[in-house]
């Protein structure tokens, strides 16, 4: 018992130097992974793709429910779920038996009313000739002038009947309207299917697609449908096939906005070009929709690149620190920004490749900032210096975008500052 207590106690009392020291250990983290932190960077020439994110479902452009249209028994069902079929291929057949037996009915009732109008027509004839005559009545006349009437309606309704059947023995057989894929035989051979004319709107015998046209059914949020536009191409990945890339074309967006996940957004429709094998509906597809692009330009890291606006004309200054020599203060130098992405900024005036930037303000303008941010915190009156707002693309249904007062800094990670997406090229 007296070990027990005696590891207990040793257990609190590490316990509590451990929870003392606890800070200065975070600290000590803090400043190391401070230190491992660029300070600098170098002006350079790359390219620049600016995209805006949006994710969506894959489904087949062309599916359809294949259903019966008369009730029966399935008889054939050569196909499942999977095979690849052609078009006019058979999917499904039903019993005819009964309906083979009806047209023989039919076909019996026609030969016999042929036989009744043949009857029907040398009665009249007859009637006529003795009513030119006048060894017979009118009144006979006339009803040997119906009854050849009547016997030809009747002749007529039995072939009408047996179009019928005839229609209903060819939707026995149902085929394939174009060239698909089973995606679902939730039937078996034998059993009993009603016709989609019935009340419950028949029986699903399959469903088939065309796996070779795919489209991606997207909900982009407003904020960037004014960036899509009919037969733009797009860079589409599979989340499910890793590094697979394909482009797709915008085919449709709709005009009115609908709310799903209570983000306020259009329907996009995207046709996938040159489909990969790999590719299955209902896989899930990252869209990205090209805003900006800028090639072998002159590029700086955005963390590098600060802003503050003029208290005085509003006007909004982006300036950067260039290191001269080692040693030396840096030298602040207005730039201006083009095209950037959540990395890069584009520099088209200001400075050349090759030079250093520094990637955090130097001391004394960090302390003016930190200042500046203070007072304005405490005032909101106009006469404080602001930072411009700075938007970042937004992901599928969310926006970012943030504004703070005194001037901006930079350092830190690459996307905590950074210019206005939407700044165009002069």
């Amino acid at each position: 018992m007296k070990k027990w207590l005696i590891i207990l106690v040793a257990a609190l009392a590490v316990g509590g130097w451990a929870y003392k020291k606890w800070p200065t250990w975070m600290a000590r983290a803090e400043v190391s992974a401070a230190e491992a932190r660029p300070k600098t960077a170098v002006v350079e020439q790359r390219d620049i793709r600016f995209a805006v994110p949006a994710a969506g479902e894959i489904t087949p452009a062309e599916q359809v429910s294949v259903k019966p249209e008369i009730n029966g028994r399935i008889e054939q069902l050569p196909v499942d779920i999977g095979d690849d079929v052609k078009k006019d291929q058979l999917l499904f057949s039903l019993d005819d038996k009964e309906l083979r037996n009806e047209k023989l009915s039919r076909e019996t009732e026609i030969e016999r009313a042929q036989l009744q109008v043949e009857q029907a027509q040398r009665n009249f004839k007859r009637a006529e000739e003795l009513f030119q005559e006048n060894l017979i009545s009118r009144e006979l006349y006339e009803t040997g002038k119906t009854e050849y009437a009547l016997a030809r309606n009747a002749l007529e309704r039995s072939k009408r009947e047996l179009a019928i059947v005839d229609e209903r023995l060819t939707k026995t057989k149902v085929q394939a309207p174009f060239d698909c894929t089973i995606l679902t035989r939730p039937v078996s051979m034998g059993q009993a299917v009603s016709g989609s004319g019935g009340f419950n709107s028949g029986t699903d015998v399959l469903t088939i697609a065309d796996l070779n046209n795919l489209v991606i059914n997207a909900h982009i949020n407003q904020a960037d449908i004014t960036r899509l536009y009919p037969n733009q191409v797009v860079q589409v990945s599979v989340e499910a096939v890793s590094g697979l890339t394909v482009t797709g074309r915008v085919e449709r967006i709709a005009p009115q906005a609908t709310i799903r996940n209570n983000i306020k957004g259009f329907a996009v429709r995207i046709l996938l070009k040159d489909v990969d094998k790999r590719i299955r509906p209902g896989m899930t597809a990252n869209i990205k929709i090209p805003v900006a692009t800028a090639d072998d330009v002159v590029a700086v890291p955005l963390a590098a690149v600060f802003s503050e606006r003029d208290p005085e004309t509003f006007q909004t200054e982006r300036y950067v620190y260039v290191l001269k020599s080692e040693g030396a203060d840096p030298e602040r130098r207005s730039v201006r920004i083009g095209v950037s992405d959540f990395f890069f900024a584009e520099v088209q005036e200001g400075l050349t490749p090759g030079e250093i930037v520094s990637l955090e303000p130097p001391k004394n303008e960090a302390d003016r900032m930190a200042k500046l941010a203070g007072q304005g915190s405490r005032n909101d009156g106009p006469s404080q210096p602001r930072a411009t707002t700075t938007t970042q693309p937004a992901a599928t249904g969310q926006q970012r975008g943030g504004t703070s007062q005194g001037g901006s800094t930079g350092g830190g990670t690459a996307t905590s500052q950074r210019p206005a997406s939407g700044t165009s090229r002069n």
